[in-house]
């Protein structure tokens, strides 16, 4: 399924869904910081996805970064809630989606990265490499308030 992603675009248009989604943000011994390169839109992005009825948001987060990356990860601590009603995507079957994610911090426990149907690359990106990256704003975000320090973030 295509997805185009609005941010701050007065031209997107309206939302008619909020879905319960959460990323995980990993960390490596050395600092770097986990990515995948999503298939959708081409740019890289924290591990990340909708809950499942069933589940909690840390359970969705260490099952997305699994699925999404490869890599098994434990939940360390909380970034914060990032719900912006400027940060719209809107999916080729008619959800046009209002951004909601709980996002976590973690660290790895195993695994290896591996590509698959979402991402058509995983990596390991240290501070310096992330501006010579293409990641969606939202993303630098809250890549940006973990390496300030400012979190948790409630906004």
């Amino acid at each position: 399924m295509g997805r185009t992603e609005y941010y701050h675009d007065p031209k997107a248009p309206k939302a008619n869904t909020l879905i319960p989604a959460s990323n995980l943000l990993v960390v490596n011994a050395e600092g770097a910081i986990l990515l995948q390169r999503r298939r959708d839109t081409g740019q890289w992005a924290l591990p990340g996805g909708a809950q499942d009825i069933g589940e909690s948001p840390a359970q969705c987060a260490v099952r997305e970064c699994e699925e999404e990356t490869g890599i098994i990860a434990e939940v360390t601590g909380f970034l914060g809630v990032y719900s912006n009603p400027a940060h719209i995507i809107a999916y080729t079957d008619g959800e046009i989606r209002q951004q909601y994610e709980t996002v976590y911090i973690g660290r790895p426990v195993g695994g290896t990265p591996t590509i698959n149907d979402e991402a058509d690359g995983v990596r390991w990106a240290t501070e310096a490499e992330l501006a010579s990256l293409d990641i969606h704003p939202s993303m630098h975000e809250q890549i940006g308030h973990y390496l300030q320090g400012t979190y948790p973030y409630l906004g």
